[in-house]
């Protein structure tokens, strides 16, 4: 628990609704806190798959016979499990975002808190790093990277900072970066905008949106029928895709009716779950967490 701890445990796996005999998959390993709340309701003949490209979690891993970690992204969700000879299962969660430790951890970079080297890769095996989307984009396709991922209405702004900062000298730290935007971040919101550009930059480096994507579409030919979706999102952007692929099979626009009107659809609907005051006041990280629950049709 001291890696991660698990934001909506109990309700999270709830939603999977464990068959003794099932076989599912945790396709964000991190501390193990989730699989090992899934271990616990399985019997001897269930099976967990878990996924996790940070090399840190491999640590981590569960001594359990019915227990494989796969050190992969879990955009090779369905290659992966082909190669176990495993064609579909019985439910599948997902705790998106960043890991408590990946945070705490002040070489990775991914933390406003820490002056380190400006990193923010979830695996080490990616070749681009944030120094690289900081210091080599274009300034237009960088504004675009703030704007479209870290929603800064100012992203233009941000953009040209930076371009003229590291004119003078590479922007190599997190603080670095503080620095040179420092102008135009205002004191009264500093923590919330400096979280958003540091949001947006590793979305980038991650391609995170366009992998969280290709899980979706995956999750559909994967979960047997009746099979359930458990996702934890943690900012609008993943919580949008995962709403609107659980609605409709779609990102963008609606799906086609069929001859009697009805929607052609992967998923029926289920709750939508929050964190409880008091889980938010034992860990703060779990304040803008949504879990979305599905039913694979």
């Amino acid at each position: 628990m001291s890696y991660h701890n698990p934001v909506l445990l109990v309700e999270s796996i709830d939603g999977l609704e464990i068959k003794e005999d099932g076989t599912y998959v945790d396709v964000t390993f991190g501390g193990g806190g989730h699989s090992r709340e899934i271990l616990k309701r399985l019997g001897p003949e269930g099976r967990l798959f878990a996924f996790d490209q940070d090399e840190d979690a491999l640590d981590n891993a569960i001594d359990d016979a019915r227990f494989v970690l796969i050190h992969a992204n879990f955009k090779a969700l369905k290659t992966e499990l082909l190669s176990y000879q495993v064609q579909q299962v019985d439910g599948i969660l997902a705790d998106l975002g960043v890991s408590s430790h990946q945070f705490d951890e002040e070489e990775r970079g991914f933390s406003t808190r820490f002056d380190a080297a400006l990193d923010m890769r979830m695996s080490k095996k990616f070749e681009r790093t944030a120094f690289d989307v900081v210091n080599f984009y274009e300034e237009e396709a960088l504004a675009n990277v703030l704007f479209l991922y870290g929603e800064l209405r100012n992203s233009r702004v941000l953009a040209k900072c930076i371009v003229t900062a590291r004119k003078e000298k590479e922007i190599s730290t997190s603080f670095e970066l503080k620095q040179a935007i420092a102008k135009y971040v205002p004191k009264a919101k500093e923590h919330k905008v400096l979280a958003q550009v540091f949001q947006a930059i590793r979305i980038e480096v991650n391609e995170e949106l366009e992998v969280l994507k290709s899980f979706l579409t995956q999750t559909d030919q994967v979960l047997k029928p009746g099979g359930k979706l458990s996702v934890i999102a943690y900012h609008s952007l993943e919580d949008r895709l995962v709403k609107r692929y659980i609605r409709s099979g779609m990102f963008e626009g609606e799906p086609e009716r069929d001859v009697y009107g009805n929607y052609s659809v992967p998923f029926k609907k289920g709750k939508l779950i929050v964190p409880t005051a008091s889980e938010i006041a034992t860990n703060n990280r779990a304040r803008s967490a949504k879990l979305r629950l599905a039913t694979k049709l």
